[in-house]
């Protein structure tokens, strides 16, 4: 018997099956918007630590799955719909974040993958404490101090991506006049699609800059094949493939980190309901949604997964086409774990040179600097709140590019204050919006 659409769900309603053919085109552009994010934060880490080409496959593979068993979490939670559940309900995307990846490359350098993956269940456990108190813990938390953190987060990745676009500091061609080339080719095709491409071409600016550099790279003979040949065709992920470490100043730093995504989250939250479904968040929508974040990044740690948060990418999508149903995006999950199931996928993205990747990404560092200072400059810029910006950036931007300075102190303190100017940022700026006065009008 025909089915007709009145046995379908629309996809502008939050519960019920759509159509196939309507919700499959929209969980691929939910993909494309999100996959280049997931998987370079682990590209990034393997190559700091030097990962052999099993394991980078490995890495990214993990990522693949724990962003889609993470995604499949919060639109489908587990528990009561109005009381104590894991998962918020609401349409959003989870993936591996680039939050974490300035704290996730002082802690590789030193000690591993294992002490990331110790540092996340550390990081987990805080942000469920947050989601149980975040009606407590919130105030702490205002646009300034979030907006503060994010944009240091991105200042901090620009030197990334310059390396990038040149190559990679590892590489024997650092530097080379064909890194650039590559480089500045993608970055040319990115800008360009995002600001005069329309519809799928702007969606999926990132990916097609990334296709054009490598197809010019293949000119440049810069892409090695061989990792593909050597992967398998299928395989389940392998659970402390890298083991866990928990080392305590490691923990502190990516601790630190997940209390302030979990309020972040919150922003994405509310820009979903209010965008799409013209009302705010619940307080177990909420409350789940934040657990389920830490609860997930627990167990994506034993699976090999690096840290996970929600998409704004994907945010926007929704609040941009008020296609709401949890399926497309739960199709969007399915299609991103049988991706993370074939390691011969993973393999193709380690193949992918890194002034590519360099070029691509440097819009993205960029677009996370600029999104900080929107958070900021939603509140009126007074003295007090430009001397709250100015130092936390300033003191967590010049203590890392110094950190030689630190060299009397224990090397905790190292790791935590100089490897990475977002925890220094974020203690100053919940410090200072904690002591400084309100001034005049602005007084709370």
């Amino acid at each position: 018997m025909k089915q007709t659409d009145t046995q379908h769900a629309s996809i502008f309603e939050l519960d019920g099956i759509p159509k196939f053919s309507h919700a499959l085109p929209l969980a691929i552009q939910h993909l494309v918007a999100m996959i280049v994010g997931c998987v370079t934060p682990p590209i990034i880490v393997a190559n700091i630590v030097g990962l052999n080409p099993a394991d980078r496959v490995i890495l990214i593979q993990a990522a693949l799955v724990v962003s889609a068993l993470s995604t499949v979490l919060q639109l489908f939670p587990i528990g009561a719909k109005n009381g104590f559940r894991l998962g918020s309900a609401l349409p959003v995307i989870m993936g591996i974040s680039f939050a974490y990846v300035p704290s996730m490359q002082a802690i590789a350098e030193s000690f591993g993958v294992a002490a990331i993956l110790g540092a996340q269940i550390v990081g987990g456990i805080v942000a469920v404490v947050v989601g149980l108190a975040v009606t407590q813990i919130r105030r702490f938390f205002p646009p300034l101090i979030t907006g503060t953190v994010v944009f240091t987060i991105g200042l901090s990745l620009y030197p990334t991506a310059i390396n990038y676009m040149a190559g990679g500091v590892s590489s024997p061609t650092y530097g080379s006049w064909q890194n650039w080339v590559v480089a500045v080719i993608t970055l040319t095709v990115v800008t360009s699609l995002n600001h005069f491409g329309k519809g799928f071409y702007k969606l999926a600016s990132i990916l097609i800059g990334i296709i054009v550099g490598y197809i010019v790279a293949l000119f440049f003979n810069m892409v090695d094949f061989t990792n593909i040949g050597t992967a398998t065709y299928f395989q389940v992920p392998q659970p402390l493939h890298f083991g866990v470490v928990f080392e305590p100043s490691s923990c502190v730093a990516i601790g630190l980190l997940f209390a302030i995504n979990s309020v972040q989250a919150i922003g994405d939250f509310t820009a979903t309901t209010t965008g799409s479904i013209d009302r705010e968040p619940t307080d177990p929508e909420l409350r789940g949604g934040i657990v389920g974040y830490g609860i997930s990044n627990i167990l994506s740690a034993f699976l090999g997964g690096l840290p996970t948060a929600t998409y704004s990418q994907n945010v926007g999508i929704v609040t941009t086409t008020k296609v709401v149903n949890r399926w497309v995006m739960g199709l969007t999950a399915v299609i991103l774990l049988a991706a993370g199931l074939i390691p011969k996928f993973s393999a193709l993205l380690t193949t992918i040179p890194q002034c590519v990747l360099g070029g691509a990404t440097v819009s993205v560092f960029a677009s996370i600097a600029m999104t900080g200072m929107k958070l900021v400059m939603s509140e009126e810029m007074t003295y007090r709140n430009s001397s709250i910006v100015g130092l936390a950036a300033a003191l967590g931007m010049g203590i890392s590019e110094a950190a030689a300075a630190l060299h009397a102190f224990p090397d905790w303190v190292v790791t935590i204050f100089g490897r990475s100017p977002v925890v220094v940022a974020t203690i100053v700026a919940i410090f200072l919006n904690i002591i400084l006065p309100y001034e005049g009008k602005e007084k709370k």
